[in-house]
């Protein structure tokens, strides 16, 4: 038998079936990008676990003092987020003003060096001038009942435009009325003329509006009402009583009328970037706690501002009342201030929208 050769077809079919250098190279940079897209993707998973994971940190900031029960409030609040949450919505709280005045809290807000903050209606009008109406209208609400009628109908438009303008309400309250602490004693407005009466420095437009109706107004922060006072910087603070009895400002101003001047209004919010990031399906029993808290704020406001007058009192503090005839004198100078207020410190639209629902409510009590 003779030996046969391979023919080169079958070589050349053979060297097809080996793998060449260059198929080699291919099969490599395949193979690491392979295990590179395995390996992130790997990452990314365990990257976004994390993530998810991570405790969405609310710091809010506060004047009320430390102890007090505005802040008890708000740590059962962020306490009963935490367990709602387990753990995944964390609230820290700085009272006292650790964080500057009102102004300088929404400031802080903008820029992410906090996430929420209770503020009166001064500082919440740097965010949204509608609400302005709920306290900077005085004398037009005669009972907080009135008042209460009223900020429902007006609530839902509200919180509304705080949305639109990146913050989301958690709730709202209101610590009674606001009285005037003052070094000697008043009761009519011709009283007050003589004395140089304490307004916020953030609200200028304020401070225009009593220059107009001859009232001597000088700005300042709330934080400087103590020394202010002490220096004579100025006479006289409006102020709720559980603000004056914390504040100490019936030690230098013995002196308090009892006149249903405004409510003092508040409400506690938190930017929308923050409260988005908190858990879907957890939001409706968040919002309910906050409501609780918002509850609690008025009811204990309310009552603690009656027993701060008492205990005042106890220490030095003269009340006086006003007589019908005050009264009437105080409803004759709002008169001539509210044309001056409308369209400055209170929006035309809302504050006929004011006026509409006091008329409605009057006319149903009748």
């Amino acid at each position: 038998m003779k030996f046969q050769a391979p023919s080169s077809k079958r070589q050349k079919s053979s060297k097809h079936h080996a793998p060449s250098p260059t198929h080699r190279t291919r099969l490599g940079v395949w193979s690491l990008r392979f295990l590179w897209s395995l390996g992130f993707g790997i990452w990314s998973f365990f990257a976004c676990s994390a993530l998810a994971a991570a405790p969405v940190k609310i710091r809010l900031a506060t004047l009320a003092p430390k102890d007090t029960s505005l802040h008890k409030t708000l740590q059962q609040m962020g306490e009963s987020w935490r367990k709602t949450t387990g753990d995944r919505v964390q609230l820290t709280i700085y009272t006292d003003g650790t964080m500057g005045g009102e102004a300088d809290m929404v400031r802080r807000m903008r820029v992410g060096q906090i996430q929420a903050a209770m503020l009166s209606v001064p500082g919440l009008s740097q965010v949204e001038e509608s609400v302005r109406a709920l306290q900077l209208m005085p004398m037009m609400f005669r009972s907080l009942d009135e008042f209460e009628f009223v900020f429902e109908k007006l609530r839902p438009g509200l919180e509304k435009k705080f949305r639109d303008r990146g913050f989301e309400v958690l709730f709202w309250g209101d610590l009674g009325w606001v009285r005037f602490f003052s070094k000697q004693p008043g009761r009519r407005i011709d009283d007050y003329r003589k004395m140089k009466v304490f307004v916020w420095s953030g609200d200028q437009r304020s401070a225009e509006v009593m220059k107009a109706v001859r009232v001597n107004a000088v700005a300042a922060e709330q934080t400087d009402v103590l020394p202010g006072l002490q220096t004579g910087l100025f006479d006289m603070v409006p102020s709720v009583p559980i603000y004056a009895l914390a504040g100490q400002f019936y030690g230098p101003a013995p002196h308090m009328l009892e006149l249903n001047w405004v409510p003092l209004v508040g409400a506690t919010i938190v930017s929308k970037k923050s409260w988005d990031a908190t858990p879907a399906d957890k939001r409706a029993a968040l919002m309910q706690a906050a409501a609780e808290a918002g509850k609690q704020v008025r009811t204990q406001g309310r009552r603690e501002s009656d027993e701060a007058v008492v205990a005042m009192q106890k220490r030095g503090l003269k009340v006086t009342k006003p007589t019908p005839e005050d009264i009437a004198d105080w409803v004759r100078f709002m008169d001539e201030a509210y044309p001056k207020i409308r369209g400055n410190m209170v929006p035309a639209d809302i504050f006929d929208e004011v006026v509409k629902l006091v008329k409605e409510y009057r006319a149903k009590a009748k």
